[in-house]
């Protein structure tokens, strides 16, 4: 064996996913074993050097394995979020659990010769318990909470060590503190981190204290047990974390620090030193020595175990030197016995299980019941039966007022859930009865207030019926994305036109945020104006919100998608409108060049600009007057504030006091002014005092918007706004007044009710919340302009219903009003309304290693800006940022939980006309700064690097670039050709008028055959070319696109398109509409076209070259519309693409 210690491979278990940080480690005394303790609270064997994988248990609790003790017999171990210490045999299984009622701070190893460890609790407690049942022996009270436990090696004492740094004896036998000569030092200031033991001597490791912080001590420490004296102690610069000693030496130290520098040391000798350096990519956890001291094991928190060896290089010792017991390995089945089968095999040859005992599926018949979904009828209520007249052998009774709603309902079998599909629109009948928005009963949840949820069919969430849910003008907001609870506020944001302006006019400018939630409320904005009624989906303002949420440490504010069913979604969607605000009053913030957009406030002053947008909106800029109730001294601050927060009065009683009226008005006006009381001394009197605190401002100063939380978090709150004798607690207009001096102002303004959030909650299910606006733009037309915004489902309601709170499971959480006499008059004519066009022109790219042959683009020149009807080709590459979640039942049927999550790659916008058709002007890469988790290579041609600064050699842009290039052609009303653009157009997130869409997907599609065709398809068998064939690429398949779009005009003005697209349609079905491989792939790129018995296609007289009559591309005049540029011949030559261009595409179109 050699004297010097080297590493051998690690053990490092390749199934686990996530891996676990190991957090404890123990060598087994008789057995060729390595128990490890994880993370997440298991126990794991790990046989041999080579790190065989075995049993595999819980310790109780969630969290970590504190510490695990191997004995001869058991397992001992016990969790940070265990209720106790527990043993467990070999093989896994429990032996005995002992709970002592409090948390378990440690315990101590079994001595060799005793059968007793030592257990302390948070309780600053002491007990000894027997190793091999786990019963009590003795108990007793410490001075404090101890950390570590350690028996000395002639298990005379008992050493412990507290978190205040000391270190104690104890006298085993009596659970007792030494008796004889000092039996406590302090060892370290601030925490003991590791405690070592021989008969004479004791070792330690801990904290100490600079500049008022705790931080490793660079010194192990030693003291002689006798007399606990402090010896010389050994130097270990780095700061030792373990501390741990060798059976067979017992003077020799190993000490790791957390970076997996490991210094072997004599203490006897301490010149005689070994370093080793762990070649560990992450921090070390848990070390351990084996009995014999041939291996050290050193666990991480990356879940890997890193092994020392002193064997030789090509020895392979057992962990505890010989042999020892074998492994108890799991029992193996049986073999099946073998059956000679032949056809006259009798079936009852193979057998079957015996059953000692009735199976749980052998119901008796009195479990089984006789009707499962129409039980009996329900007894007549007394009322009625007291009513109740006999006219020839009827009975008949006048129904209760209490008794009245739906009635003469039977019970059936409960209704399979399904969604509504275009795919099978056919099934259902749009003409049925529409169910009634609101029942009699209050306490039942109306339709339309319902939980909604999207579907997945085969065809993907394109095919949900959305329009099903939505018959108005007005769009709705999808819901499987990522903290899409914010969609009712974004709804609201939208239809207050005020915000809507800012919003609209910050996407012009040049914002320099990566991350800008007033940027993507804009892009939210402009796109829901467009749809018109079409389902939109806010996916990059959901993202920016989680991205901002983690940069501010607001972890409260992000849905995980795996939220429990107490989930508040109103406290939660309050906190969210504050981080909102206050990001928008920043982000929108031009100070000092900030417009003024109140008329009362002037023209702009150098010496005293104007507040951000946003502050003068829903900015409450008031006076705290502080009063002094001993000597009333007034003292003033100044108070800016955007929201108001609703306090309520303690009870309800009648009285004439006006602070405690409960109308709705009252409690904005208390919560607005917020009278409170507090002590604190008096700078005036020198008097510890009572002060009362309330804010003054002047009604003429009150913001045009209030943004207020409700703030009704319990019962009490909640009885509040619920209606009471037909009336309800919210107002259509309310009038406020000011508080100056003291008293009341006289003047009163009005503010008009605009929106409000509302939580919808719903007995054992998860809550949801839902919009409810006056939609401005349905004023003027529509009497009941309010509308609820239940995500994706949009319906008109009444205002009475709008502003009814009948019961419990309506909860009340923001509410928007709107000053009547100033917001008609706000200037909005010094913000910005028109985004630089000359963003197309200019070459964006933040890749710092950029190849010059990677650029395939040339942007726009000014005089190509494009206006109304330009016609550009246009195709994107996506890469997955989250895998799809998908149930899969008993049954064998699976359902989409949700979909992957994709997020743009790259995007290739090509010129449609002019002299450079069919040339890219925008070829960008899309920067991001979240973790990709597929790159979906073969169908995006996106690698590894291509999206990161450092690495990619192509175009790189910030997303936020891209967005605001499209927008803009969007708004310069461009022509878009692309082929399947729908689904493009949705993961960029941005709404395209259908009118501005030409779809190949669409135009060479015949609905009677109901299948689409793929662009691969397409371009090969009409244009006669090979694309995608190793990877996609998105100028090729735009500048495809592109092509079939002209041979498309080109037929229709000869009026033949329909005929070739029935002869397209019938031949493509003898390819099953896909393009052959052509012979010798690796040489030519486009097959050639099916000739004599040696193509693979069959002769037809109607093929692949007589899709368009040939001559036509014959001689000069004949050309194919495409110019030279950007178009070869129809049916060009076999041969590469002669553009040089990389075949790549995302979709096997």
């Amino acid at each position: 064996m050699s004297s010097t210690y080297h590493q051998i491979p690690s053990l490092v278990y390749q199934r686990d996913v996530l891996p676990q940080p190991v957090t404890a480690l123990s060598f087994d005394p008789v057995s060729d074993i390595l128990w490890s303790g994880t993370n997440s609270g298991y126990v794991c064997a790990n046989y041999t050097p080579r790190g065989l994988r075995g049993v595999h248990y819980p310790v109780g609790g969630h969290l970590a394995v504190k510490k695990i003790s191997a004995t001869d017999t058991n397992v001992i171990a016990c969790g940070v979020a265990g209720e106790g210490i527990g043993a467990w045999g070999k093989g896994g299984v429990n032996a005995w659990y002992f709970k002592p009622g409090n948390q378990i701070t440690t315990f101590s190893d079994k001595p060799t010769n005793a059968s007793t460890i030592a257990v302390s609790t948070g309780a600053s407690e002491l007990i000894f318990l027997n190793a091999q049942t786990g019963s009590v022996l003795r108990r007793t009270q410490v001075p404090s909470i101890l950390t570590h436990l350690h028996f000395t090696a002639s298990q005379s004492y008992l050493v412990s060590g507290d978190a205040d740094g000391w270190i104690r004896l104890h006298d085993p036998r009596e659970a007792t503190t030494r008796s004889h000569g000092s039996n406590a030092i302090k060892a370290h200031l601030s925490g003991i981190q590791g405690i070592e033991a021989t008969s004479t001597l004791l070792y330690t490791i801990g904290l100490g204290i600079r500049q008022g912080r705790p931080y490793p001590d660079p010194l192990v420490k030693i003291y002689d047990l006798r007399t606990l004296k402090a010896l010389p102690p050994i130097p270990f610069s780095t700061g030792p974390a373990f501390i741990t000693r060798f059976p067979n030496r017992p003077s020799t130290l190993a000490i790791t620090s957390n970076q997996g520098l490991v210094q072997i040391v004599d203490s006897s000798n301490p010149a005689s030193n070994e370093f080793h350096q762990l070649d560990a990519p992450s921090f070390i956890s848990s070390v351990a020595a084996s009995p014999t001291g041939a291996y050290m094991a050193f666990g991480d928190s990356d879940g890997a175990i890193h092994l020392l060896s002193a064997a030789e290089d090509e020895a392979m010792l057992p962990f505890n030197g010989f042999e020892g017991k074998p492994l108890d390995w799991p029992d193996a089945p049986d073999a099946l016995p073998d059956v000679n089968w032949t056809k006259s095999t009798p079936l009852s040859t193979i057998g079957m299980p015996y059953y000692d005992s009735l199976l749980l599926s052998s119901w008796s018949k009195d479990f089984v019941p006789s009707n499962m979904y129409f039980p009996p009828p329900t007894k007549i209520p007394q009322q009625v039966l007291s009513s109740i007249k006999v006219n020839d052998s009827i009975a008949y009774a006048t129904l209760p007022k209490e008794l009245r709603g739906r009635r003469n309902v039977v019970a059936t079998a409960p209704r399979k859930s399904g969604g509504r599909f275009r795919s099978g629109r056919t099934r259902y009948n749009d003409s049925e009865p529409v169910t009634p928005t609101y029942e009699y009963n209050p306490e039942v949840i109306p339709k339309c207030y319902r939980k909604v949820e999207i579907e997945y069919s085969k065809f993907g969430v394109e095919d949900f019926d959305f329009g099903f849910y939505n018959r108005t003008s007005f769009s709705g907001l999808e819901t499987h994305i990522l903290n899409s609870y914010t969609n009712p506020l974004v709804q609201v944001m939208h239809y207050t036109l005020p915000i809507r302006r800012l919003a609209k006019s910050h996407i012009t400018t040049d914002c320099p945020r990566e991350h800008c939630l007033l940027c993507e409320l804009g892009f939210v904005t402009r796109m829901l104006e467009d749809a018109h009624g079409t389902n939109c989906q806010a996916s990059n303002f959901c993202k920016t919100v989680g991205v901002l949420a983690q940069m501010h440490n607001a972890i409260e504010l992000i849905d995980y998608g795996r939220e429990s069913t107490e989930l508040n979604y109103a406290h939660m969607i309050q906190i969210f409108h504050r981080f909102l605000i206050d990001h928008l009053s920043s982000e929108g913030n031009t100070f000092p060049h900030n417009p003024v957009l109140l008329p009362n406030l002037g023209p702009a002053d150098v010496l005293s600009p104007a507040p951000a947008p946003i502050t003068q909106l829903l900015g409450i800029d008031a006076k705290n007057v502080i009063v002094c109730q001993s000597c009333h001294a007034v003292r003033e601050k100044e108070n800016m504030t955007h929201l108001v927060d609703l306090t309520y009065p303690v009870r309800r009683l009648p009285t004439n006091d006006p602070a405690h009226e409960t109308d709705f008005t009252s409690i904005l006006r208390n919560s607005l002014l917020r009278q409170t009381t507090h002590k604190a001394t008096c700078q005036t009197c020198k008097q510890f005092a009572t002060f009362e605190s309330r804010r003054s401002i002047r009604s003429r100063d009150l913001p045009p918007l209030l943004a207020v939380n409700a703030a009704c978090h319990n019962e009490d709150t909640h009885k509040f706004w619920r209606d009471q004798r037909r009336t309800t607690f919210l107002k259509p207009r309310i009038e406020l007044r000011g508080h100056i001096d003291g008293m009341d102002d006289p003047e009163t303004v009005v503010y008009e009710l605009r929106a409000m959030v509302v939580q919808v909650v719903e007995k054992d299910a998860h809550s949801h919340l839902v919009g409810i606006v006056k939609v401005p733009e349905a004023e003027e037309s529509d009497p009941e302009p309010w509308f609820i915004f239940n995500d994706f489902a949009v319906q008109n309601i009444t205002e009475e219903e709008a502003l009814s709170i009948p019961s419990s499971w309506k909860v009340p959480a923001i509410v928007y009003l709107e000053r009547v006499d100033v917001c008609q008059r706000l200037d909005f004519s010094g913000l910005p309304d028109k985004m630089d066009r000359t963003i197309l022109c200019r070459d964006t790219n933040i890749a710092m290693n950029r190849d010059p042959r990677a650029i395939k683009h040339e942007p726009l020149r000014p005089e190509e800006l494009p206006k109304p009807g330009t016609l550009i080709a246009i195709d994107a590459e996506f890469v997955s940022m989250q895998q799809e979640e998908t149930e899969y039942r008993s049954d064998g049927t699976k359902k989409v939980i949700r979909p992957a999550r994709l997020s743009l790659a790259r995007v290739s916008v090509l010129r449609g006309d002019g002299p450079k058709e069919g040339v890219p002007f925008i070829d960008d890469h899309i920067h991001t700064s979240e973790i990709i988790v597929d790159y979906l290579t073969e169908f995006s041609g996106i690698k590894f690097g291509d999206l990161d600064p450092s690495l990619s050699r192509y175009t790189l842009t910030p997303l936020k670039v891209v967005y605001k290039k499209l927008r803009l052609l969007v708004d310069s009303g461009c022509i878009f050709i692309g082929h399947g653009l729908s689904k493009d157009f949705r993961i960029i997130n941005i709404f395209v008028p259908p009118e501005q869409v030409i779809d190949t997907v669409d135009l060479y599609y015949l609905e009677n055959r109901q299948r689409r065709l793929s662009l691969r398809f397409l371009t090969w068998f009409v244009l006669n070319e090979t694309i995608q064939m190793d990877t996609h690429d998105s100028i090729e398949d735009a500048l495809s696109a592109l092509k079939l779009y002209k041979v498309h005009l080109q037929l229709e003005a000869e009026g033949t398109f329909d005929k070739k697209l029935e002869e397209l349609y019938r031949e493509g079905r003898q390819y099953n509409f896909k393009p052959p491989a052509p012979p010798g792939q690796q040489q030519s790129t486009t097959p050639a076209p099916p000739s004599g018995t040696a193509s693979p296609m069959p002769q037809i007289a109607i093929g692949r070259g007589a899709f368009l009559p040939q001559p036509q591309f014959g001689g000069p005049g004949n050309h194919y519309p495409l110019n030279a540029v950007a178009t070869p011949p129809f049916f060009p030559i076999p041969g590469p693409n002669h553009h040089g261009y990389m075949q790549h595409n995302w979709r096997n179109r």
